[in-house]
């Protein structure tokens, strides 16, 4: 019980309101019931009509999110449908009872990405992998991983990264990305169209824990409850402007720390940025003037260390 976690996302439209968990909940197709009678392969959009204001019960990827009726306003009782669908889903309970994707494949297309990095190689996928980024540096690193697991089983693959919808594989020199990438490339698209587990409920469930670590490790679950208003504009920095730019390169960037007294901040990069000099230069550079123009006087250096 508890592993489950569900988040307040508010959306643009008023009367909408989502409530992310930190699992998938349908991976196969999006669904939306318009009432209960709609709603018969879903036992959990049952229970939510329920509920007298719900008008509409959307189920996609990792979020159900619910339209209501006037009769309330979301702040009144927000609160009350997120535990409910938290207690829902940590009871076990299926969320979707759909006979027409039950033991289909999933329609899956894998193509690569050369990145700065001249090690690493970028696999994009058209559907989402996980919720969290997630490094493996080696066989031991992946054993909350059978997708990353099964890539180590590959001699030439020395490193791997899974963030969002794209696996970044770092290689040994001994293989050239002409000879191997296409044997990537399939083996990564036949296990996920099968249905292959990307990380386990084991590493889904210490993702949603507030850590210090850097595996699993989101703006959502860092843990900011001791930092400093400097640490907290520096984190947003580099969510809001660093991080889409570091992503579409096949890496990562975190928030490590901020030290006071000599003003310097550390990042952590993973994926395609981590051990590559030329990047991890590029991205110091960037980063540092970047916070020395947007936090006047408050940074004098950034470091970046390899994940």
């Amino acid at each position: 019980m508890g592993e489950i976690k569900i988040r307040i996302q508010p959306t643009n439209r008023p009367a909408i309101i989502k409530f992310e968990a930190n699992k998938f909940l349908s991976r196969h197709k999006n669904y939306e019931f318009k009432n209960v009678d709609e709603a018969s392969i879903s036992p959990l959009a049952k229970q939510l009509f329920y509920l007298p204001f719900t008008k509409t019960v959307y189920i996609s990827g990792n979020f159900i999110a619910v339209e209501r009726y006037d009769i309330v306003k979301w702040p009144e009782v927000q609160e009350e449908v997120a535990e409910q669908i938290e207690k829902y889903l940590n009871s076990g309970a299926p969320v979707i009872e759909d006979p027409n994707v039950q033991d289909k494949k999933i329609p899956v297309t894998v193509y690569a990405e050369s990145t700065p990095n001249p090690a690493a190689m970028k696999f994009v996928c058209n559907k989402k992998l996980v919720l969290a980024p997630y490094e493996f540096k080696n066989i031991d690193d992946a054993r909350t991983s059978p997708l990353a697991t099964g890539l180590f089983h590959f001699p030439f693959v020395k490193e791997v990264f899974v963030d969002e919808n794209y696996v970044s594989i770092l290689k040994y020199e001994v293989a050239d990305w002409n000879e191997i990438g296409m044997e990537l490339r399939e083996y990564l698209r036949t296990y996920i169209e099968e249905g292959g587990e990307i990380v386990t409920k084991e590493a889904i469930s210490s993702s949603a824990k507030p850590k210090d670590n850097i595996e699993g490790q989101t703006a959502a679950n860092l843990n900011t409850d001791n930092m400093d208003d400097t640490s907290l504009q520096i984190i947003d920095i580099l969510e809001e402007y660093v991080k889409p730019a570091v992503a579409s390169d096949g890496g990562n960037i975190m928030f490590e720390s901020y030290d006071e007294s000599s003003k310097t901040v550390k990042v952590v990069l993973q994926g395609a940025c981590s051990g590559c000099p030329s990047s991890t230069m590029t991205l110091k550079n960037g980063i540092e003037t970047m916070l020395k123009s947007m936090l006047s006087g408050k940074v004098n250096e950034v470091v970046a260390i390899n994940g």
